[in-house]
């Protein structure tokens, strides 16, 4: 059979949601079968992870050479900064105004603030939820602006790479690359070739482990609801859907950048971007989605190579926008369970807060990035902790939906820096 049918099937996403959707019903009838099959997801995780810094190094590198030998290498980053601070600026604010306009926190049943005093408490029998809520915080010491422009820094590259430390792997790479830029080509064209061909290598590996992918969506899906059950996503319902909709506004105006960004049709532009969009919903990784995103956009689109393998790592790492917005939503929706209302000025925190939020996440997936809403309650004053264990009980679902709006969203700020196509 040709191989270029089934993973043209495998990505489809009808297959995709078809999968999803299995494994959802079998891990609601069948828990105890379903919950075993978590290795799956967990070894193909492993794999795809495996793949990333070596594909992330080698492409940023090389790029980065080619860009200064074909010269604008001041003029584009002066683009990536303006195209960043408008993209991370425009999530907020959207996520901020629907949070504020649904106000899903707000006049919840009371059967939905029994389930929330059961799941915070740990108390079957508890239904006040202000009183499981509420409570003395202890003052915590938090990373200052400083610390976070310190950590980026690797000490020791080795340490980093084996540490899968994407964040400080990146600025190594990125230093390098303009290092190599102002080396002679003669002598840096036998480590351009080496690099190329651990770039191909990666992207080769990377379409192998997208052919078993209806049966990883399948057994990921059915471990997660044999493990947790159906209770905790009845109980935050209320957010998800509001943070479903958010979601669902960014990827509209993600996909119409992009269609007005190259010279297809909305048509070839969808299709151009089922990839990346089937590939972030079965890992939950943005950085595992770099090599069938730069091909979506050179392959499919026409963008220019040099450019898009410099800037998908880059803004993969650096533009968080998809846990920027998910901060905003998450913040506002404790907010309103508490019944505490923002002022202007409160709001604006939020949203820069948020923002640094977003930036600190880069590399973490998780337990740790939800931990990073407390980042944001805590210039309101707000007690996260005793509300992390509803935001953690349904992250699977809002960790495919940041994923999502990352890699898309991002795949739109790439088609905004780069020129656009030429028209044949």
């Amino acid at each position: 059979m040709n191989t270029s049918r089934i993973y043209a099937f495998v990505l489809n996403p009808w297959v995709v949601i078809i999968s999803l959707g299995a494994g959802v019903a079998f891990g609601m009838l069948a828990p105890l079968l379903a919950t075993p099959l978590a290795f799956v997801g967990d070894i193909y995780v492993d794999l795809l992870k495996m793949i990333t810094l070596p594909f992330m190094v080698s492409a940023v590198i090389f790029s980065l050479q080619r860009l200064f030998r074909d010269g604008g290498t001041a003029s584009l980053l002066g683009r990536v900064a303006l195209v960043f601070l408008g993209f991370s600026a425009f999530v907020a604010i959207a996520g901020a105004v629907t949070l504020l306009i649904l106000r899903p926190g707000e006049n919840l049943p009371a059967s939905t603030m029994q389930t929330f005093g059961q799941i915070v408490g740990g108390d079957l029998s508890a239904s006040d939820t202000a009183m499981n809520l509420r409570g003395v915080d202890e003052v915590k010491k938090t990373a200052s602006f400083a610390d976070m422009l310190v950590s980026l820094v690797p000490a020791n590259i080795f340490s980093a790479l084996a540490n899968g430390d994407t964040l400080k792997t990146l600025v190594f790479a990125l230093l390098f690359g303009l290092a190599v830029g102002h080396v002679p080509t003669r002598i840096s064209d036998g480590l351009t070739q080496a690099l190329e061909t651990v770039y191909h290598a990666c992207q080769t590996l990377m379409r192998w482990l997208s052919f078993p992918l209806p049966v990883v969506l399948f057994c990921m899906s059915a471990a997660q609801l044999g493990k947790t059950g159906i209770e905790p996503l009845k109980a935050m319902g209320a957010f998800v859907v509001a943070f479903l909709i958010v979601s669902a506004l960014l990827l509209a105006v993600a996909a119409i950048i992009i269609w007005k960004r190259s010279n297809g049709t909305l048509g070839q532009t969808l299709n151009a971007l089922r990839g990346p969009f089937a590939l972030a919903l079965a890992t939950r990784s943005s950085a595992t989605c770099m090599p069938i995103m730069i091909e979506s956009l050179v392959t499919r689109l026409g963008f220019a190579r040099s450019r898009v393998e410099l800037l998908v790592p880059l803004t993969v790492s650096l533009l968080r926008i998809g846990p920027v917005v998910y901060y905003v939503c998450a913040t506002l929706f404790i907010a309103q369970i508490y019944g505490r209302s923002l002022t202007p000025v409160e709001i604006g925190i939020v949203l820069t807060s948020s923002v640094l939020a977003g930036f600190a996440s880069a590399g973490m997936t998780g337990l740790v990035t939800v931990s990073l809403i407390g980042m944001t309650c805590t210039y309101l004053g707000l007690p996260f902790e005793a509300a992390f264990i509803l935001f953690l009980a349904v992250d699977p679902v809002c960790d495919m939906l940041r994923t999502l709006v990352l890699v898309i969203g991002n795949t739109a700020a790439v088609a905004v820096v780069c020129p656009r196509p030429l028209k044949i």
